[in-house]
């Protein structure tokens, strides 16, 4: 395993972290005696690979359901200095009830302290102003490390860049969970803001969010070789520097194997790349057109100055996807969220363009007159049944 410096909290940050939201029974707490023997063991088999290959960083949520429950069951076994054990509790308005909350995470962990906490989805300028107003959840988070209960404090994110930055800008973060990987770079002016305040930066699920490449397309496939799309999205995010490391959302032991492949790739990362790099451009201009692919993000509206909400970048990202990546079955998960997932995946589909006026609010768009095709096409290929996500499932 490698390591690095997880920015000022000084920890030592294997380049991959056990992700705890795949392996748990439900996604709801349930009483202990109800979770199956089975899956119970699979997990813990899952903790003692990571562990052996020397993932010793174990990442979970109390919105996780049982994930919290039974790695209490585990984690206390293994030599505490030994394991970085994060959690992660969401910002709300009553700072005692932050604190009620974390007080069960940490009960079911069975530990007596965590090394990291996150608030979990500091997604909206009200949920960054309950974490950090005074008498807000991050003066809890204080008094909590005051008692040994917590070392260092974080935040996980699925919000917009701004409102990410601005975050990271408070100086009140030792790290950042976000999404950022090959297919969607929107982040990087965030992470460039974490390292210049010295914060440890996590990437969220580059496999699952990042493509569902566990299941790549085959055109994919053969635009990332020899590597396959998971070790090519790893190595990616890795040779960037200011990554610290990648969370790997394991279900089961062998959920490793594809991912420690990079490993031994790392220091090459400068000449493995640019050939796949350039391939992948030059797939997606064939397909969309230069002009396309250089500017379809230009002067986009936001979502609060759209009709009906549409989240219009969004829908010509998944489109562009599927078209040059055949990443239809990743963008029909995404679009379908649209409507569903609150703050966590903000904005409508395009489902109902009929009944609305996009002309003003596209004017600054070079490409005005082409997006409202598009974002039909982009309906009637990826629209579908209504997805929930995970943790309502």
């Amino acid at each position: 395993m490698l390591y690095r410096r997880f920015g000022r909290t000084e920890l030592q940050m294997p380049v991959f972290s056990c992700g705890g939201m795949r392996y748990q029974f439900k996604w709801q707490d349930v009483p202990e005696l109800e979770i199956p023997a089975k899956n119970q063991a699979n997990l813990e088999a899952t903790i003692n690979k990571a562990v052996e290959v020397g993932i010793n960083h174990i990442e979970t949520a109390r919105g996780y359901g049982t994930s919290e429950m039974q790695l209490g069951r585990i984690l206390p076994k293994f030599p505490r200095e030994k394991l970085i054990v994060q959690t992660k509790v969401g910002p709300v308005e009553d700072a005692k009830e932050f604190r009620k909350t974390f007080d069960k995470s940490l009960k079911y962990l069975q530990l007596d302290y965590v090394d990291l906490l996150g608030l979990h989805g500091i997604n909206t300028p009200e949920l960054l102003h309950h974490s950090i107003r005074p008498g807000g959840c991050l003066d809890v988070v204080r008094q909590l490390q005051a008692e040994g209960k917590v070392r260092f404090v974080g935040f996980s994110t699925h919000g917009p860049t701004d409102v990410i930055v601005k975050t990271i800008k408070t100086n009140q973060f030792d790290y950042v969970n976000l999404h950022w990987y090959y297919i969607n770079q929107w982040n990087w002016p965030a992470i460039e803001a974490a390292t210049l305040h010295d914060m440890g930066v996590f990437i969220i699920s580059p496999s699952n969010k990042g493509g569902l490449l566990y299941q790549a397309p085959q055109k994919l496939v053969n635009l990332c070789a020899p590597l396959s799309p998971m070790v090519f999205n790893d190595l990616f995010c890795l040779s960037h520097p200011q990554v610290h490391t990648l969370s790997l959302g394991a279900a089961k032991p062998e959920d490793f194997d594809e991912h420690l492949k990079t490993l031994d790739l790392i220091d090459r990362a400068s000449e493995i790349l640019p050939p796949i790099l350039a391939r992948l451009e030059a797939e997606a201009i064939a397909t969309l057109g230069e002009d396309w692919v250089k500017t379809w993000h230009h002067n986009l509206p936001t979502l609060d100055k759209t009709p009906g909400e549409i989240n219009i970048r969004v829908i010509l990202w998944l489109w562009n996807l599927a078209m040059a990546y055949d990443l239809v079955d990743y963008g029909k998960m995404r679009y379908n969220l649209l409507g569903h997932g609150d703050h966590w995946f903000p904005g409508n589909k395009s489902d109902r363009l009929n009944e609305l006026d996009l002309h003003q609010c596209l004017t600054r768009s070079p490409h005005a007159d082409k997006i409202p095709r598009i974002l039909q096409k982009a309906h009637q290929l990826l629209g579908g049944e209504q997805v929930k996500r995970l943790s309502q499932q």
